[in-house]
């Protein structure tokens, strides 16, 4: 055990003691966001500012810029996700979990697109392609800006993006040396599939209203 231990964790004993919870507290934030996305409950995104703020700088640090950008993303959607998801219009919340329509496939693989282009060339600003990590992060930054958009329209399509992410950033994050955000990731795994469930279970209630 003892072995299994330090080998998941013999790196922090370089970081600082400020460090380490400042990670974990961030862990814990977005986490508990991911929560309240599942029950689809409108407190995950003033817990995802805190959460995504820490981590844009923490991945500055760690020189993962493509992650670095989607968590600076993240709090920018999250605002306008918590404007989107309370509107209403007498006193009825009027933008409530949705599947895609055909029009909005078209502005996806345009954000997609636009995200990989957009990471590539900050990444040759800063002269960041230097390991296959570089090539990695790239792809996952346009899966999560996809799924980022996805969550703040309440598109129940947003789940599988995040799935994808998950699985791809849990090793990711590990060979990085950032052992508790890659079991963090983990955590979202499993959240965003019980997530993907809950929300299906919402449309076929409001289908059948």
């Amino acid at each position: 055990m003892n072995e299994i231990i330090d080998f998941l964790f013999s790196q922090y004993s370089s970081y600082s003691e400020s460090f380490i919870f400042l990670e974990s507290f961030a862990v814990g934030m977005n986490i508990l966001s991911v929560i309240y996305a599942k029950q689809n409950n409108i407190l995950v995104y003033p817990t995802g500012l805190i959460g995504t703020g820490i981590f844009v700088f923490i991945l500055f640090n760690f020189s993962l810029l493509g992650d670095m950008i989607i968590n600076g993303y993240f709090f920018f959607m999250s605002i306008y996700g918590w404007y989107y998801w309370s509107r209403k219009k007498d006193e009825v919340f009027i933008n409530n979990v949705s599947r895609l329509e055909k029009k909005e496939y078209l502005q996806l693989i345009y954000l997609a697109l636009g995200s990989l282009i957009f990471i590539y060339f900050v990444y040759v600003q800063f002269d960041k392609w230097n390991s296959w990590t570089a090539y990695i992060d790239n792809i996952t930054t346009a899966i999560f800006f996809v799924a980022m958009w996805l969550m703040a329209r309440r598109k129940i399509e947003s789940w599988i993006f995040w799935i994808i992410g998950d699985l791809i950033t849990v090793p990711l994050y590990f060979y990085k040396g950032l052992t508790i955000s890659s079991l963090q990731y983990i955590i979202f795994t499993v959240l965003a599939i019980l997530g993907y469930i809950s929300w299906k279970k919402i449309l076929l209630k409001t289908n059948h209203q």
